[in-house]
């Protein structure tokens, strides 16, 4: 009988690993209990818990014991070793399987989160796999006396929607294994080769064997490791010929692709599918995870996709059906990994909801061989009732017995085969074992190059041995002094080592890639113990020199990131030259870090992007940008930094910039299109993919080619500004300089006098305020000096306008004359947009466009205009403006009663003036004697206001002089040495850098002293005036 359990979910926390460290990461992470918790880095209040079956912290708290195990550092300690992972899974597993349950294991996580440690372990660690496989044949030679055991190894890879049997000596078949689905068995892959194991030791050579054919495999087909699945299948058959019960069961043990997620800053949809075969089986594991926790919490589910993908085909009997199932999921607790540790922490909760319902396996055949015996006994009961119709039951008897030999026949004979099976997985054991003997023996003999993978446990698999004397690498494998790889980029005969005189010197053949240390050669190099060599796109090798040469140092830190970084640092892109973009001293900006290690991580992914678009003549380029390096928002805080790729077209010049996610998804699309032209041999040569199909092309969009600000606190005193702003690239580059004005004008757009600039900007409020911004001309545009068939656009938005608003395209015109202008409107400006115009700047973003491409459109929904088209800005103020003109109306009739209480008072008016007449004879006869008060009052009155004109006029200046000196302050902290610059180079820097510091402090001192000098003036003036100032 079938029994229902959910499946067992276990989360495992890494410790950091070295680029964290050197990132100065924080652990996000906190465990207690089987409870997990992940704190929001950028916001330390926003945290979230989730509860699992088993929570292990491997983060911190271990030693290193001298057997090389990693232990806790005190008894009792929270670090939990890999013995306790296998005790509390691996052992659940085993027992579930003994039983006769089929049993699944599940290893999920990101690139590098600590899975394949888990599973397969390193060194002495020894992870769930192989410990598995010591166990059970432990418990085999225990019981062998009461059962007999039939154990089947088979290891898988799926890649691209592919099956690769990994201990097939055949070569592959187009398009892999095929998935077949049987009444009785389920999905199953045709063809796949299993091998008879009665030894740990055979197991674990087949391993060893699976993952050179899979490190080889990578490297032919281009292939990422971190994208594939890769499943080992353990077939136990348990004889009990006492019992006449045999119990087969399934273990599926499932290192899972890499889980990451894209960053979602900067990503866009892909017009072509996105995710595409490659991403295919680990968005249907996750959709066949939904909705099965959804049944398990009662909703309807009409459809669960289990035939969407491969990998879940063959994961059907472990997720909701006739399996015992564990996940460990695993983790980084980086705080640059938040994300997707968060993300893998939801998937795991939604697995652990599934319910599964197992079931103990029984062969068809032991139960054929339990019904005759049943039927045996009863014919011996009928012999004894029926001692006088001997003959009859005789005959029975006799066609029992016959049954009975037919089906001992049939067991010696499946006895047989698997003894047959076992003697020729025994010679291939002895074949393979021979082979890794030669090879340590050779280690100890020559020098050699072995590989190093993204997937740390792919590297150091194949080594490749330099003999004495002269040797080619390459693809040509027709010699006997040829040195045969694969890899993208790689030529027939790529270069060539020379083993003389206890050296090793390379040669790269002419057009030939070859990079060592991070550096590309040309010419003969000598290799020192330890270089690292790249050879073609991205084919990564260590050298590992003469025996004598090496002194047992730790090999394992020149990884895969390791190459990686120093590429990136030989093209003069480090962490420390991100970190000095960084205005704040010795503060490393934490947004930056990330950014540094996607551009990493992308590196090599361009690297081949490029080499397919040479070898399938694309004539495209692809090359890293860093998005936002040197840009800011209206406030002028950094905007966050992303990666961007930009495509061009050589030919054309025509250029895209993709988003990381939209090139990582390309880039499987474009491994797709070069397998089916070029990996297929020679029938490959297809008719080339349709354009809108093409993952090299796409339809031409507006580019972003960089911001200039134009700051608006000129505007809070109603004072006009005339500037020259520098448009600044993504990455500080020059791309125009815009010329630009902000006046102040009245309603009919007439530009205000001296008379209306404000001392105190609060007197705005309320009042309506009008200005145009006016764009003069652009330029030394770079954008149309590199091709001059293309266009630009200047697009803005000011304050609480919805849409963007867009010049009219100009092409072909390098200095292109603009003179537009646009005319906005306050009605009655309020306090925020007060605040505003003295604290932003208005972003004026330069587009370029190019032939093919369509214009940017201003779209006017929601932007509210006045009668004279001008466009209204501070909305809630205009709508309170609205409220009064309505309550206006309201009050009309009001108005219209008190027009007639006026007549009244025009009466009672004129009755005033005769009396007014009266008095005002009276008061000449007094006027001598006040005459000089009111003479003294007069002049006040009129002096006040001449005084306040004149500190304007002096503010105003002061004002235009300090624009200068900000442009002179601007081109300081962009002046900076050229990378490439020799002594000679830094000299002339200093000397240009000690000219500008001079001019800025010159051009500062003189506005001060300008400004003091006019206010002195000022108060000289007034003071020499009557005495009111005395």
């Amino acid at each position: 009988m079938a029994s229902k359990d959910c499946v067992k979910v276990a989360v495992r926390v890494r410790p950091f690993n070295k680029r964290e460290r050197d990132a100065g990461s924080r652990c996000v992470i906190s465990m207690t209990s089987n409870n997990i918790s992940i704190q929001d880095p950028r916001n330390p209040q926003n945290s979230r818990t989730f509860t699992f079956d088993y929570t292990y912290w491997s983060h911190s708290g271990f030693i290193r014991n001298k057997d090389g195990l990693f232990v806790p550092e005190e008894a009792g300690g929270r670090y939990a070793d890999q013995t306790s992972v296998f005790l509390d899974l691996g052992q659940g597993i085993l027992d579930n399987a003994l039983q006769g349950y089929n049993a699944t294991l599940l290893a999920y996580g990101q690139t590098g989160s600590g899975k394949s440690y888990s599973m397969i372990g390193y060194g002495s660690n020894k992870g769930l796999i192989p410990t598995l496989c010591e166990r059970l044949f432990q418990s085999i030679r225990s019981t062998q006396d009461s059962r007999q055991c039939q154990v089947f190894f088979s290891m898988l890879e799926i890649y691209n929607e592919q099956v690769v049997d990994l201990l097939s000596k055949i070569s592959r078949s187009a398009g892999g294994l095929r998935v077949r689905e049987d009444q009785q068995r389920g999905f199953y892959v045709e063809g796949l080769k299993r091998v008879p194991c009665d030894s740990a030791v055979q197991v674990e050579q087949l391993m060893e064997q699976g993952t050179r054919t899979r490190t080889t495999a990578a490297t032919h087909m281009n292939a990422n490791s971190s994208r594939s699945h890769m499943l080992i299948i353990v077939q136990l058959k348990q004889i009990f010929s006492k019992e006449c019960i045999t119990k087969q069961s399934n273990i599926y043990l499932v290192d899972l692709a890499g889980s990451e997620r894209q960053r979602s800053s900067g990503s866009e949809a892909d017009r072509l599918k996105e995710g595409t075969a490659i991403n295919l089986s680990l968005t249907t594991l996750g959709n066949v995870i939904s909705a099965l926790a959804d049944t398990a919490l009662g909703k309807k589910v009409v459809h669960i996709p289990y035939r969407d993908s491969v990998l879940t085909k063959l994961l059907q009997s472990a997720l909701g059906g006739n399996s015992r199932t564990v996940m460990i999921a695993t983790l980084s607790p980086a705080d640059i990994c938040y994300e997707e540790s968060l993300s893998t922490l939801r998937y795991a909760e939604r697995a652990k909801r599934i319910q599964n319902k197992a079931v103990v396996n029984e062969s068809p055949t032991e139960r054929l061989v339990k019904e005759l015996k049943a039927e045996n006994a009863k014919l011996l009961m009928r012999l004894s009732r029926l001692g006088q119709d001997g003959r009859k039951a005789d005959d029975e008897t006799k066609e029992l017995r016959r049954l009975l030999t037919h089906n001992e026949l049939q067991i010696r004979a499946i006895q047989t085969l698997w003894e047959q099976h076992l003697q020729e997985a025994l010679k291939d054991w002895e074949t393979q074992y021979a082979t890794i003997t030669q090879e340590r023996r050779m280690m100890q003999m020559h020098p050699y190059i072995m590989n190093i993978n993204e997937d740390a446990q792919l590297s150091g698999v194949v080594k490749l041995f330099i003999q004495e004397g002269e040797w080619d690498i390459g693809l040509a494998d027709n010699s006997p002094r040829v040195i045969s790889i694969r890899g993208l980029g790689i030529q027939e005969k790529h270069a060539v080592f020379s083993n003389h005189q206890k050296k090793v010197l390379i040669t790269p053949v002419s057009g030939s890639k070859v990079i060592v240390n991070g550096v590309p050669v040309s010419k003969r190099i000598e290799l020192q113990h330890l270089d690292r060599l790249v050879l073609g796109s991205n084919s990564t090798y260590l050298f590992i020199g003469f025996p004598s040469e090496r002194s047992g140092e730790d090999w394992s830190r020149y990884d895969y990131d390791y190459f990686q970084s120093e590429l990136a640092e030989a093209e003069g892109f480090h962490i420390h030259s991100l970190l000095d973009s960084n205005p704040g001293p010795h503060q490393p900006d934490p947004s930056l870090l990330p950014v540094f290690y996607d551009y990493i991580k992308l590196m090599p992914m361009v690297t081949e992007a490029n080499q397919m678009s040479k070898e399938l003549k694309k004539g495209v380029e692809f090359k890293l940008e860093i998005k936002n390096l040197a840009m800011t928002d209206s406030k002028g805080h950094d905007l966050e930094k992303d990666i961007a790729v930009r495509v061009t077209s050589i030919e054309s010049k025509q250029v895209w910039m993709w988003s990381k996610a939209k090139f990582v998804n390309r880039k499987f699309l474009m491994e797709e299109a070069y397998q089916q032209q070029v990996g297929g041999g020679e029938g490959a040569d297809r008719a080339p993919l349709p354009r809108e199909r093409d993952p090299f092309w796409d339809p031409l969009e507006p580019l972003h080619l960089g911001s200039a600000h134009l700051w608006l606190q000129s505007l809070a005193f109603r004072i006009p500004l005339e500037e020259q702003v520098e448009v600044v690239g993504p990455e500080g580059t020059e791309e125009a300089i815009l010329q630009t004005q902000l006046v102040p004008c009245s309603p009919m757009g007439l530009p205000l006098g001296e008379d209306d600039i404000l001392i105190d900007p609060s007197e705005l409020l309320g009042k309506r305020l009008d200005f145009q911004l006016v764009l003069d001309q652009c330029c030394g545009l770079r954008w149309v000096k590199e091709a001059r068939n293309r266009g630009v656009q200047i697009g803005f938005r000011v304050f609480d306008c919805p849409q963007p608003l867009y010049t009219p395209a100009i092409w072909h015109n390098v200095n292109p004359l603009m003179d537009h202008r646009v005319q906005f409107t306050a009605l009655r400006t309020s306090q925020e947009l007060l605040n505003y115009l003295q604290s932003n700047a208005l972003v004026l973003q330069l587009w370029g466009l190019q032939e093919g491409c369509s214009e940017l459109v201003s779209c006017m929904d929601g932007v509210k205009m006045t009668q004279e088209d001008i466009i209204i800005i501070d909305k809630i103020s205009a709508s309170e403006h609205q409220t009064a003109e309505t309550r206006g109306s309201d009050l009309s009739s009001s108005l219209r009663a008190l027009h007639q209480d006026m007549e009244q008072l025009r009466n009672v008016n004129a009755a005033l003036r005769k009396e007014n007449s009266c008095l005002r004879e009276q008061l000449n006869s007094a006027r001598n004697g006040v005459e000089n008060n009111r003479g003294r009052q007069e002049r006040r009155g009129s002096l006040r206001p001449s005084c306040d004109a004149e500190f304007a006029k002096a503010l105003k200046v002061f004002y235009h002089s300090m624009t200068s000196v900000r442009g002179q302050l601007q081109r300081l902290r962009r002046h900076k040495p050229s990378e490439e610059a020799d002594l000679l180079g830094f000299r002339l820097f200093v000397d240009e850098h000690t000219y500008l510091l001079k001019d800025f402090s010159e051009q500062l001192e003189q506005c001060v002293t300008t400004l003091k000098q006019d206010v002195a003036a000022i108060v000289r003036r007034k003071r020499e005036k009557s005495g009111i100032w005395s």
